[in-house]
């Protein structure tokens, strides 16, 4: 995928991992949209990366078919999906809530799911197209209090293999990124990110590999990619 002038649109991209990939695809040439629920912070984090700032949330089926009309009405269509807007409750079983699943599921595994429906309707017109679900590792091997947040990684990862079946004959790239542990404000009320120590992931580790899947020519892809910290410990 050639980045100059590709239409990107990254959900979640206020903070964090959608943040930084933001930055770097922007420095690359890209026409990048993104979107949050914080109004004040999408609108400082577009400003000083220079996208598209979108009010929305993931969950929201209205706000996913606006995010569409506001993005596609700015740049004429869209070329890649960044599905980053996550959310995570950590609880042993004992604890487990119905309503943890409902929350977390609902921008994690459903979100996911509607935003990739909206790209589709612009990828078949156009004969191609591209997908990036940011999963995690937990989405690989669960952990101790990871019901809810493991089980919508596992559910992520389950998709995306569902609609590289589906999409591939129709020249659309759908890979996942799977992230191990990375210093960011997840799960931070005052949205302040957390400073990384020297031997552990920043959000721009992620968002170099998110732009290198993506600048492979579009007859190879990269179904699953994996990023960990070399020594954690």
């Amino acid at each position: 995928m050639d980045l100059k002038g590709a239409r990107i649109l990254v959900t979640g991209g206020s903070l964090g991992i959608g943040k930084a990939a933001a930055e770097v695809l922007v420095k690359s040439g890209a026409r990048v949209g993104i979107t949050g629920r914080n109004g004040d912070r999408v609108a400082s984090a577009a400003k000083e990366i220079g996208a598209l700032g979108i009010v929305a949330d993931a969950a929201n089926i209205d706000d996913v078919n606006r995010t569409y009309e506001e993005f596609a009405g700015e740049f004429g269509g869209v070329d890649c999906l960044i599905n980053n807007a996550g959310i995570g409750a950590f609880r042993k079983l004992a604890d487990v809530e119905h309503e943890d699943f409902k929350k977390v599921f609902s921008v994690n595994v459903f979100g996911a799911a509607m935003m990739a429906k909206g790209a589709l309707k612009y990828f078949t017109k156009q004969g191609r197209g591209h997908i990036i679900n940011i999963g995690s590792t937990a989405g690989k091997k669960g952990f101790q209090s990871g019901t809810v947040y493991s089980a919508s990684k596992f559910a992520l990862r389950g998709m995306t293999q569902c609609w590289q079946a589906e999409l591939r004959p129709q020249n659309i790239r759908v890979i996942l990124v799977e992230p191990s542990e990375v210093a960011t404000a997840f799960g931070k009320e005052d949205g302040v990110e957390r400073v990384a120590s020297p031997n552990k992931l920043t959000s721009y580790e992620i968002a170099h590999a998110i732009k290198s899947v993506l600048e492979m020519d579009d007859r190879g892809m990269i179904p699953e990619l994996s990023v960990w910290a070399t020594n954690p410990w």
